[in-house]
């Protein structure tokens, strides 16, 4: 046998090796993040499910999908019936859509002011900005508590507005601040001599920086989304309940009522899922990125 064809076998035998292995990998890594995903989403599925099951068939058979016999509505209608649901889901999709519209607003333009000016005190304010993330906000309740009734914003949705806002912003300017520096200066630079103003190259750079964008949304949303803390302080009325401040009510006034507690569990739920899984994409794409630069 020619030499040439013996050495070409010996060459290949490895790369062929090697691709079995890599799809292998692949495939168990593929399996066990799938196997993860189902393993967090069953909780969830297991309470929208047995909101709509009749409460024998939901301590006899947890896991079983409604049939025609234990289907049931009834949780669904005491909620409409004594619970103002659709107000306290309005109430959430506004502060938290304004509160992060807020923070991807200001966030920007500090990060872009922070990357490309270099002045006196760049990174000290920079790093006093990244206090921000490790210092929680609700060690100063009492003085936002304060803050709020001076400025007679009490009892409303701007205040919560304005706390969420200010609680997101240290981590998008860090991160936003971040990726703005990896982008190239000749851009920059060959835009400011066709004459495009400080604003323009603003907005021209927003749309290079969407995977950082999509990861902070996703980041800040679940906090806002989810939170109790200032709810309960700030805007407990009636008129300006959050979602979950209104289903945690009613679960303490219908604790007995199993279909009511899961119909309004399936409610807090599913809006943030929903929200979440839309931003999944840019936040793995933001963080991935993030990592490669």
């Amino acid at each position: 046998m020619n030499p040439d064809i013996q050495v070409r076998k010996h060459k290949s035998q490895p790369k062929r090796s090697y691709a079995r292995f890599s799809w292998l990998e692949g495939a168990v890594g593929h399996s066990l993040l799938i196997c993860y995903s189902l393993l967090c989403l069953f909780p969830v599925l297991v309470v929208v499910l047995n909101s709509f099951k009749q409460p024998l068939a939901i301590f006899n058979a947890p896991f079983v999908p409604p049939t025609p016999d234990t289907f049931t509505l009834d949780g669904y209608k005491t909620l409409a019936e004594n619970a103002n649901f659709g107000l306290y889901t309005l109430n959430s999709l506004t502060v938290t859509l304004s509160s992060l519209g807020l923070i991807l607003l200001a966030g920007s333009a500090a990060a872009f002011a922070l990357s490309e000016y270099k002045f006196r005190f760049n990174t000290l304010l920079s790093l006093y900005l990244s206090v921000g993330i490790m210092v929680p906000i609700r060690l100063g309740t009492p003085g936002i508590l304060e803050l709020a009734k001076t400025l007679h914003i009490n009892n409303t949705l701007w205040a919560l507005i304005a706390v969420y806002t200010a609680q997101g912003l240290p981590l998008a300017i860090f991160i936003l601040t971040a990726f703005m520096r990896q982008l190239p200066k000749d851009l920059k630079e060959a835009a400011r001599l066709d004459g495009a103003s400080e604003y323009r190259i603003y907005l021209l750079i927003l749309p290079l920086i969407r995977p950082a964008i999509g990861a902070i949304l996703a980041i800040s949303l679940i906090p806002v989304w989810n939170d109790l803390w200032f709810p309960l302080i700030l805007a407990n009325g009636e008129h300006t309940k959050t979602l979950v401040l209104g289903a945690s009510m009613f679960l303490g006034q219908f604790v007995n009522d199993y279909n009511a507690v899961l119909a309004a569990l399936s409610l807090a739920i599913l809006p943030a899922v929903v929200l979440y899984i839309i931003f999944s994409k840019q936040l793995i794409r933001g963080l991935t990125d993030g990592a490669i630069k």
